[in-house]
Parts: structure tokens; C-alpha cells; sequence
């Protein structure tokens, strides 16, 4: 893992655009609870436990990613997710007021954050699947950081600020996501590496970065 993350800037990008994505992920599905079960809504778990079925549609969209990114189109899926992302916060922060609006930003939240994941996946494995399993397990350690970091985050500044403090956490992690996603971008059109479709998979590169490594 580390490296994947000193020498190659594709794993370095995706890890770091994954670990913000979760954040923001994290900070919707552990703050759930406190919003919906709090004296706003007062719903029981029960009842709580099925908002987590609008994100379904997170498989559709996983599905699509995946095919797109195989036709070189990851940058693209990247950008329109990350972007959707941060709108979804604007929905789900009208949670206090609706609960129509709220199933509405889950749904969108869950289906960029699948995209993303999927479309990064795609890329970092990309003409190396023989060392998939290993690239994949570092990918995964900042997933799971990050997902730490968005659910402890959230109890904190919900008992501070409420709900409305929750979104904006929530879309500080989707924009910091996009952020890192535009810089890289730009980096690629200041090196005239085409945006669509590389001339060279990632994780070539990254299978190529780690025998360099190894060799010094």
C-alpha cells in the first residue's frame, strides 16, 4: 500500500478520492439514525433500518460505472458522480422538513458513491488482474478509513449544529473528493494525457511502480 500510494499517482488519486467519498458515505448512514430517530421524526429502528433500501440503487448505477469505465470513460463517470454527490447533500439536508426530499438524496448519494467505487476499481486493476487481489486490499484500507472517519465525525457535530451541521460535513467530504478529482484532471490535460481513454492501463502502472520500487 504504501508503495502504491508514494510512486503511482493513479492508485494516489483513487485511494484519496475513495477515502473522502466513504467519509461522506459514512456520515449519511451513521447520522441517519440520530435524525430520524431524534424528536423530529421519533421513527423506531425498525422503520429507520428501511431508508436503507432506497439505496438499492446503488447496484444499478455500480453496473453502469463498471461498463463505462471499461470503454475508458472513468474520468467522465468520476466527475458527473462527484459532482451529483454534492448536490445530494442539498437534498438530504432538507431532511429536517421533508422526508420525500431526504429518500431523494439517498438515492443519488448511494448511486454516485457506487459509481465512483466501481469506476475506480476498474481502472486501478486495469491490465493487471493478476495482482488485482493486492492492489484491490490497499485500495480497500483507505475505503475503510475513511468510512471511520465520516461515522466517527458525525455524532460530534450532530450534537453541536444538528442535522444542518451533518450535511455540511457530509458535503465538505464530497467536495474535497472533487477537488482532488479536478487537480488531477488538470495535471492530466498539462501532461496532454488523454482524459478518455489512457494510452496505457493503470494498473500496468502500478505494477510497474512497485517493481521499480522493489528494484531500488
Amino acid at each position: 500500500m504504501v508503495v502504491l500510494t508514494r510512486h503511482n499517482p493513479v492508485f494516489r488519486t483513487r485511494a484519496l478520492i475513495t477515502m473522502l467519498l466513504f467519509a461522506s458515505f459514512g456520515v449519511l448512514w451513521s447520522g441517519m439514525s440520530l435524525l430520524l430517530s431524534g424528536p423530529l421524526w421519533n421513527l423506531p429502528p425498525g422503520v429507520v433500518g428501511l431508508f436503507g433500501l432506497a439505496g438499492l440503487v446503488g447496484i444499478l448505477a455500480a453496473s453502469k460505472a463498471g461498463a463505462a469505465a471499461d470503454r475508458g470513460w472513468g474520468q467522465r463517470v468520476t466527475g458527473i458522480s462527484l459532482v451529483a454527490l454534492l448536490g445530494s447533500w442539498l437534498a438530504l439536508s432538507l431532511g429536517c422538513w421533508s422526508l420525500l426530499w431526504f429518500i431523494a438524496g439517498i438515492v443519488v448519494l448511494d448511486a454516485a458513491v457506487q459509481a465512483v467505487h466501481v469506476t475506480s476499481q476498474t481502472m486501478i486493476v486495469a491490465g493487471a488482474e493478476d495482482s488485482a487481489s493486492s492492489i484491490i486490499g490497499s485500495y480497500m484500507v483507505f475505503y475503510s478509513v475513511g468510512s471511520a472517519v465520516g461515522a466517527a465525525a458525525v455524532a460530534p457535530v450532530f450534537d453541536a449544529w444538528g442535522w444542518a451541521g451533518a450535511s455540511v460535513l457530509g458535503a465538505v467530504f464530497a467536495l474535497g473528493a472533487l477537488v482532488i478529482w479536478g487537480v488531477d484532471r488538470t495535471r492530466l490535460q498539462g501532461a496532454g494525457v488523454r482524459l478518455v481513454s489512457s494510452a496505457q492501463p493503470a494498473g500496468v502502472r502500478l505494477v510497474s511502480s512497485v517493481q521499480q520500487a522493489g528494484a531500488e
